[in-house]
């Protein structure tokens, strides 16, 4: 049995348990995750004793090439994916069905009502997302292609940064070694700035020069075609400050110590607070206003989070992020972050051959 079936099969059980016939599947990442499939503009339909992927003639070939073990229910040219949705329910003879509750707008959750009102349609919420948290072996072998996409990337970069390069042009050679190296593309538009511009924690880039201060922040990721990795570093374009020193070496500190608690069955806050209390015994406390971190995966954003008042408890095979940060402003800010594996007896770095060490952060 694949592992996209085994995926599904799980479902299926979860719809008897809810004693519901069906489950519509309509986010596109689940749709993946689900068949194997990785083209967009379908959903997939979960049954009692079979699956039906609802697509359009744009992916036929695609789909022959990427899905052989469910039935395809492919709509022409003026047909309509509620219209097919629909078709596929009513030979299934469904009476009951789930669906996304998160993937919908409201006009297409309208819609879907006007459209399928012969059937009950129940709001889910998470359930893939919920098989999404752990990942199997495959998904962490392309997670590690995504880290060392990510660090290749990294290191021509640094090598190749001049004082006169902008903010743009860094993010657009990020983009550029990214696919250089085999990349889909980045993870998410890469954040770079420059100096008092470090403080904007998803700042925008700019045509700021990065001579213009002495230290440059750089929040980058590479999608190696699916799954996705997401990092930061400061880089050192002249001399290291005691003040850059001190809230850089706060901040290390605070993200070693968080990283040390994660293992299996240590709870999502705990990991957290291991940082946030670092940082705010250094007198920081208020300059750290985010989340410890989050999962990795499909998405650059997914479950579960490093932060307060999540209790979820770490398991093997989640990937989270881990990127404490200071954020002054008028100075910058500093954050350094890496994407950790839990592991049965602990956790590993996936991105530990990028350099953490001020002194390594040095260009030139």
């Amino acid at each position: 049995m694949n592992r996209y079936l085994k995926r599904r099969d799980k479902l299926r059980r979860r719809l008897r348990q809810a004693g519901l016939d069906g489950l519509l599947v309509t986010n596109f990442k689940n749709v993946t995750y689900l068949t194997g499939f990785t083209g967009d503009d379908s959903y997939l339909l979960i049954l009692a004793q079979h699956d039906v992927l609802c697509s359009d003639q744009r992916f036929t070939t695609q789909l022959e090439e990427e899905v052989t073990d469910l039935e395809v229910e492919i709509r022409g040219p003026g047909h309509t994916m509620l219209g097919s949705v629909k078709k596929v329910m009513a030979q299934a003879k469904l009476r009951q069905v789930a669906f996304e509750a998160k993937s919908l707008t409201v006009a297409t959750h309208a819609a879907f009502c006007q459209a399928l009102e012969d059937f009950e349609l129940v709001a889910t919420d998470g359930w893939v997302e919920q098989l999404r948290l752990l990942k199997d072996a495959a998904e962490i072998a392309r997670l590690r292609v995504a880290c060392d996409q990510a660090r290749r990337t990294w290191e021509v970069v640094r090598a190749s940064l001049t004082p006169d390069m902008t903010e743009c042009e860094v993010a657009n050679q990020l983009e550029f070694h990214a696919r250089r190296f085999g990349g889909k593309s980045l993870s998410f538009p890469p954040i770079v700035g420059v100096g008092p511009r470090a403080a904007l924690p998803h700042g925008n880039p700019t045509q700021q020069v990065v001579g213009a201060s002495d230290f440059t922040l750089i929040d980058w990721g590479v999608n190696e075609g699916l799954y996705v990795s997401d990092l930061t570093r400061i880089l050192v374009t002249g001399r290291i400050l005691p003040k850059l020193r001190k809230i850089y070496e706060i901040v290390l500190t605070a993200q070693l110590a968080a990283i040390a608690k994660i293992r299996p069955g240590v709870p999502a806050e705990t990991v957290d607070r291991a940082a946030r209390e670092i940082i705010a015994a250094a007198g920081y406390g208020k300059y750290f206003g985010h989340g410890l971190g989050h999962g990795l995966g499909l998405d650059v954003h997914e479950a579960p989070r490093l932060s307060k008042g999540q209790a979820t408890p770490l398991a093997a095979g989640m990937v989270v992020t881990v990127e404490p940060g200071i954020y002054l402003p008028g100075w910058g800010g500093v954050r350094i972050e890496d994407d950790i594996l839990v592991t049965r007896t602990g956790h590993e770095v996936l991105t530990s051959s990028v350099p953490q060490q001020l002194e390594e952060c040095c260009v030139g």
